[in-house]
């Protein structure tokens, strides 16, 4: 049987690199390269490949034919990253359509399995510290201890982080390492920029490992500052792995509720644009120093 199902597998694997290189998607050494270690059993590494990559069409390409009204598939399709308009192969997806969304699922799963690099934080000057899970696993399965700092990162925040001031600011892993690594380059010192510009003293930004949103309610606690702004990594989609919010809250406690927070989300290059949402982000949190009050509080008194 085992037999059976290898042949099997390479018979499939021939099927899709030749409709591959019918579209011209895959050259004739790539297809060979790739067939090869199929039938000699062998894994294909990244750094075996040439410059010959697979490429998948523009999102926004009919991939529909004979679509009863193309100019109005085209128009949606250029209003949304959603996977419409991709067509069919009998009841399956087409190739590119499936392959497209495996390599979209994988860029997702990368976004919650990997973890910030160290080259980044340093490269940024962030101080980093974990919350109280002490594994990926357990940051996935128990979001309780994401939620709080762990006793060594209390240690560090008390003596390192100075207290009392306006504004501290968070980075936070969250669900997505790619948001992080994508957006706080050019987003952290544009939202910097525009709290300095505005008189407002900050508390020096650093990384917290493992954290969910309530971690800053606990940061809260250590620094007093009158209000907390965490910058963290949103669940990835096959759309963007790459997305991040920015969660708000003046002066939280122990009667805190979700609704105390001011949210403003989709950050990325394909929604709000970094350096705009730093901007704005300054904006907003002028606004919720003034009125002493953040989410549905702050947004009554507008």
């Amino acid at each position: 049987m085992a037999v059976a199902n290898n042949e099997l597998e390479k018979v499939i694997i021939q099927s899709v690199l030749e409709e591959l290189a019918k579209k011209g998607l895959l050259s004739t050494k790539s297809k060979d390269h790739v067939m090869s270690a199929a039938m000699m059993g062998t894994p294909l590494h990244s750094d075996d490949s040439s410059d010959d990559m697979v490429t998948f069409p523009s999102l926004d390409e009919m991939q529909i034919s004979n679509p009863i009204n193309a100019d109005a598939v085209k128009a949606m399709k250029k209003s949304t990253p959603a996977r419409i308009g991709i067509g069919r192969a009998g009841t399956r997806p087409k190739t590119m359509s499936w392959l497209r969304f495996l390599a979209d699922h994988a860029v997702a799963q990368d976004a919650v399995f990997l973890d910030v690099s160290e080259e980044f934080l340093n490269n940024n000057q962030l101080m980093s510290v974990q919350s109280a899970a002490t594994t990926k696993d357990e940051f996935l399965t128990r979001p309780d201890l994401g939620r709080r700092l762990s006793e060594e990162a209390v240690k560090i925040i008390s003596e390192k982080c100075e207290k009392n001031v306006q504004v501290q600011i968070l980075i936070v892993d969250g669900l997505s390492s790619s948001a992080i690594e994508a957006n706080i380059p050019d987003l952290l010192p544009s939202l910097m920029q525009g709290l300095k510009s505005s008189g407002i003293k900050v508390g020096a930004p650093f990384y917290v490992k493992y954290g969910r949103v309530w971690v800053q309610d606990h940061v809260a606690a250590l620094v007093k500052a009158e209000v907390i702004v965490s910058l963290i990594g949103e669940r990835p989609g096959l759309g963007t792995a790459e997305s991040l919010s920015a969660y708000m809250i003046y002066r939280p406690d122990e009667k805190t509720v979700e609704a105390d927070r001011t949210v403003i989300s989709n950050i990325h290059k394909g929604g709000i644009p970094p350096v705009e949402a730093g901007a704005h982000l300054a904006d907003v949190v002028k606004q919720i120093l003034a009125a002493k009050a953040s989410g549905v509080k702050f947004n009554q008194q507008k």
